[in-house]
């Protein structure tokens, strides 16, 4: 599923491309991606308007409308995303709503398992609050992420996907995140010092930024970073232990049972 530092890459895609160009027209190719919504609601507060902004939260992806308050919510579920393009021998296989644009372009939600969203919002912030988001990993300075894991019970890596505590991280930014502090993933929170949380909170930042400057390619990635290893009985890249696979919170985990005790 796409993870903070891919919708940051959608995002970045998209102020490239799409922003402030005037929408002509809005095609549903699959009625069920919109949320409270219907075809026609749709098309009619983007028809005519412009993107105006892009805004982010955690996983999700927000697009202000200009001379209005409405955004538009775009969220990825596991496959979706974004693809501007002219010709229509360029169009992605797997379109689900189609923005057309005044300069003859179109931009494509593309989502082959259709478990994302788009939904047309009049309030952002009242949608960050009913969803219960907690703060964007990319926003958070050393003293509040501290402040966030103190008292919080359970395992480190749950911690790290519960949305509503820290907003962008899941499955396999947890790994990493975790694998890079050396910390195993069924670590209980209240048994981390205050330099172990720390450095989680550092290497949190190093890996997200890491990923969205490779624009996720996992080949660009550092030599020494797990996701390129990501398989049980694999070698870590660190230490030559061997990596191993197991359950937390029901979720695969993987991590280096030599340098992450």
């Amino acid at each position: 599923m796409p993870e903070l530092p891919d919708v940051e890459v959608f995002r970045r895609y998209f102020d490239a491309t799409a922003l402030h160009q005037v929408v002509t027209g809005v095609e549903v190719r699959e009625p069920r991606m919109l949320k409270e919504a219907a075809p026609d609601q749709l098309s009619e507060a983007v028809t005519g308007r412009q993107f105006a902004r892009s805004a982010r939260r955690g996983k999700n992806m927000f697009v202000e409308l200009s001379e209005t308050a409405t955004n538009l919510l775009l969220h990825f579920g596991m496959t979706g995303q974004l693809k501007y393009f002219r010709n229509p021998e360029e169009e992605p296989g797997h379109t689900r709503v189609l923005f057309s644009f005044e300069n003859g372009y179109h931009l494509a939600y593309d989502n082959m398992r259709m478990l994302g969203k788009v939904m047309i919002l009049a309030d952002r912030d009242a949608y960050i609050r009913q969803e219960s988001l907690g703060p964007d990993a990319l926003d958070l300075d050393s003293e509040t992420f501290v402040e966030l894991m103190t008292g919080k019970r359970g395992m480190i890596k749950s911690a790290f996907m519960d949305q509503t505590l820290i907003a962008g991280l899941g499955n396999i930014y947890s790994d990493e995140v975790l694998f890079q502090s050396r910390i195993h993933p069924k670590r209980s929170v209240p048994d981390l010092d205050q330099g172990e949380l720390e450095t989680l909170f550092h290497q949190m930042k190093e890996v997200l930024h890491t990923a969205i400057e490779r624009q996720v390619n996992v080949a660009d990635f550092p030599a020494e970073y797990l996701i390129k290893h990501r398989d049980a009985g694999e070698t870590c890249p660190r230490c030559g232990g061997r990596i191993e696979k197991i359950k937390v919170s029901s979720r695969s985990t993987y991590y280096c049972t030599q340098c992450q005790k």
